[in-house]
Order: C-alpha cells, then structure tokens, then sequence
C-alpha cells in the first residue's frame, strides 16, 4: 500500500489550476490507487491529485459503499443550496460552515477512462464539490459563511446517490 504526502496550507500547489488529463496511463492508475489509499489512511472522504502534490483533474471520493475516481470531471447542473460544516485534509484541525448545492450532476472519466455521470445530494454533492474547487485552486475556506454559535446542519434523510450511469454503454 503506497500512500502519498498530503501538502497543507500555505503550500503553493494548493492555490493552482490542476491540467487535464489527456489519457489515463498506468501511471494515472497508480496515483489513482495511491489516493484511495492515502484517502483512507487520514480518514477522509475525498482527496484531490493537488492535495498531494500532482496538478492533474483528477479526485477520489469514498462515502460507505461509494469509491469513485473523477478524472476531468465536469459539473453538468447544480440545484438548491443548504450549509453544512466542511473540513479538509489539507487544513487539519480546522472546520467552518460552508453553502454548498443540495444537488450536483457531473461528468468524468474514472480509472479505466470509462465516463460516468453521476447525481448526488447532500453530502455527496458537497464532497464532490469540494474536491472539484481544489482542482480550480480552490480551499473551503475561501467559502466560510457567518453563523451563529447556536447552528446546526439539517438533517439527511435521503440517499446520497441518486444515479451513476455510463453513457457509452459499458
């Protein structure tokens, strides 16, 4: 099991615009499953390539059951917006509140360079949301909302994944 070094604030590579990816190598595969796993390892649900260093578009999610790989991923529609606490690997020890979509539909390619679309809610959407702005240079808390001492997130009652389809039939 190889796990990668997770870059923290101040470090620059965090503030880039991560590159395409033109095809998903061995090489891709490899960090692919070394994001899992350093995902893994620090507990978190989402890691991004810039998180450890690789300015490529790419970002793992595993939520329960749901492991996904995004590579170039790219959000199709957004819908609703609620607050919920967020924190990162990359800022340990630190949280805020942050406004996020209640609804994301988003296209990519996973490891195989197979694309998917995905609909998720709640804390899926914001997951995936949160990955994607590190791909765009992007920290939660640029995002930080003002709320009172006494907030708390609403409830989630509904399933965080609506549907994950393959349009090209596989």
């Amino acid at each position: 099991m190889a796990l990668r070094e997770v870059r923290h604030v101040p470090d620059s590579v965090l503030r880039k615009v991560a590159k395409p990816v033109t095809e998903v190598t061995p090489r891709m595969k490899t960090l692919i499953k070394d994001m899992y796993n350093t995902m893994d390892y620090e507990d978190g649900i989402g890691l991004a390539a810039p998180q450890v260093g690789i300015l490529k578009r790419i970002f793992t999610v595993g939520i329960g059951d749901i492991r996904l790989a995004f590579v170039n991923p790219e959000v199709l529609e957004t819908e609703g917006e609620y607050l919920d606490v967020e924190g990162c690997l990359s800022i340990p020890g630190e949280n805020g509140v942050v406004k996020r979509p209640t609804y994301v539909k988003v296209k990519a390619m996973n490891e195989e360079g197979k694309n998917f679309i995905i609909e998720a809610k709640y804390l899926l959407a914001r997951c995936i949301l949160h990955e994607l702005d590190h791909l765009n240079g992007v920290l939660f808390t640029d995002k930080l909302e003002e709320v009172g001492e006494d907030f708390e997130p609403e409830e989630q009652v509904e399933d965080l994944l609506i549907s994950l389809t393959y349009p090209d039939g596989e």
